[in-house]
C-alpha cells in the first residue's frame, strides 16, 4: 500500500528528510503499520483516521511513561505524533526496533526485566489520562483503592458496553453480583501501584537485535502488577522460564491463580465487545467460578 501524499510530506517535514521508500507491515489490526526508509535510517510509522487516530497520542504518552521506568526492557522512542487533519491522517512515528533472535536466556531476562519495570510505582492506581485497550476506551481515573479502581474503571465499563451491545447474557448477572461482593476478599486493597504495560500478550512484544524483549502497543496505567502477569497467560502463555524468573525476582502472594482469572475477565469481556460471542464461553466460565 502506497502512503498518502499528504502523510509522506508531513512525516518528511517532521524528520527533516524525505522518505525514500516504505513497506507495509502485517500484524496491525487497528492502525496501518509501515516501515519507512530515509537517509537517516528506518523508522516505524502508524497512521489512520477517526477513532484510530485518537489512539496515537495516548499510546505515545504510555510509551514515554514505560521508558521513564528505566527497566532493562526495550521501549521504542517516540519521535513525533500528529493528529489528523482534512488532508492528512493522524500518525505516530517511532524508533525502528531491529528484530533479532531469542537467546537462551531471553525468557529469563524478560521475566526479570518485567519485575524490574513493575518496581516503578505511583501513589495511586490509574494514569494521567484515559487511553485505549485495543480500539475501545479504557478509563484511568485515579483511585486510592485498587479494588475500587478495578471494579469501577475496568470491569464495570466493559460490562456496560456488553449490555448496550447486546452481548451480555442476563444469566451472568447473579455471578457478576457475587463477584463484585467478593472482590474485597479476593483482591488486595492497596498493593504497590506498579506501572503496567496493560495489554501484555505475545503480540505486544518483539525480540530486539540485542536479544532483549521490546514492549509495543501499551495500554499503560498504574495498578496491581499481577494484572500484567495474568494477561501473559491468557492466550497461550509465555515460557516457563519467564514466570520462574519473575517470581525469583519478585515473589507473588498466595492466591494468584484466583486473581489471575479475575484480572483476565476484564480482557475477555473486552474481547467479547470487540469480536463477539466467541468469547462468551470464556466469560461465563470465569464468572461461574466466583458466583
Amino acid at each position: 500500500m502506497s502512503l498518502p501524499v499528504a502523510l509522506v510530506e508531513a512525516v518528511a517535514a517532521k524528520l527533516g528528510q524525505p522518505i525514500q521508500q516504505s513497506k507495509s507491515l502485517g500484524g496491525g489490526c487497528i492502525a496501518h503499520a509501515t516501515r519507512i526508509e530515509t537517509a537517516g535510517g528506518p523508522f516505524f510509522l502508524k497512521y489512520g483516521r477517526g477513532e484510530v487516530a485518537e489512539t496515537f497520542a495516548v499510546e505515545a504518552v504510555g510509551l514515554g511513561a514505560l521508558d521513564e521506568a528505566g527497566s532493562p526492557l526495550v521501549i521504542p522512542e517516540v519521535l513525533t505524533v500528529q493528529p489528523e487533519n482534512e488532508t492528512c491522517p493522524g500518525f505516530l512515528l517511532l524508533e525502528w526496533i531491529e528484530p533479532g533472535a531469542k537467546s537462551t536466556a531471553f525468557w529469563q531476562d524478560f521475566g526479570i526485566g518485567l519485575a524490574d519495570l513493575h518496581r516503578y510505582t505511583a501513589e495511586r492506581c490509574g494514569f494521567e489520562q484515559d487511553n485505549f485497550i485495543g480500539r475501545l476506551p479504557q478509563r484511568n481515573t485515579w483511585e486510592r483503592s485498587w479494588i475500587d479502581f478495578f471494579r469501577k474503571h475496568r470491569l464495570e465499563p466493559q460490562v456496560q458496553r456488553a449490555r448496550a451491545g447486546g452481548r451480555w447474557q442476563r444469566a451472568w448477572d447473579h455471578s457478576l453480583s457475587d463477584l463484585y461482593h467478593r472482590l474485597p476478599d479476593l483482591l488486595p486493597e492497596n498493593p504497590p501501584a506498579s506501572i503496567l504495560h496493560g495489554d501484555l500478550w505475545s503480540g505486544n512484544f518483539l525480540v530486539a537485535r540485542s536479544g532483549t524483549a521490546a514492549l509495543i502497543d501499551p495500554a499503560t496505567y498504574y495498578g496491581h502488577r499481577e494484572a500484567d502477569l495474568a494477561m501473559t497467560e491468557l492466550f497461550g502463555g509465555f515460557a516457563d522460564d519467564f514466570y520462574e524468573a519473575y517470581r525469583a525476582a519478585w515473589s507473588l502472594e498466595p492466591g494468584y491463580t484466583e486473581r489471575r482469572d479475575i484480572y483476565n475477565l476484564y480482557h475477555l469481556i473486552n474481547h467479547l465487545n470487540l469480536f463477539g460471542g466467541g468469547y462468551a464461553g470464556a466469560v461465563a466460565s470465569i464468572l461461574k467460578k466466583f458466583g
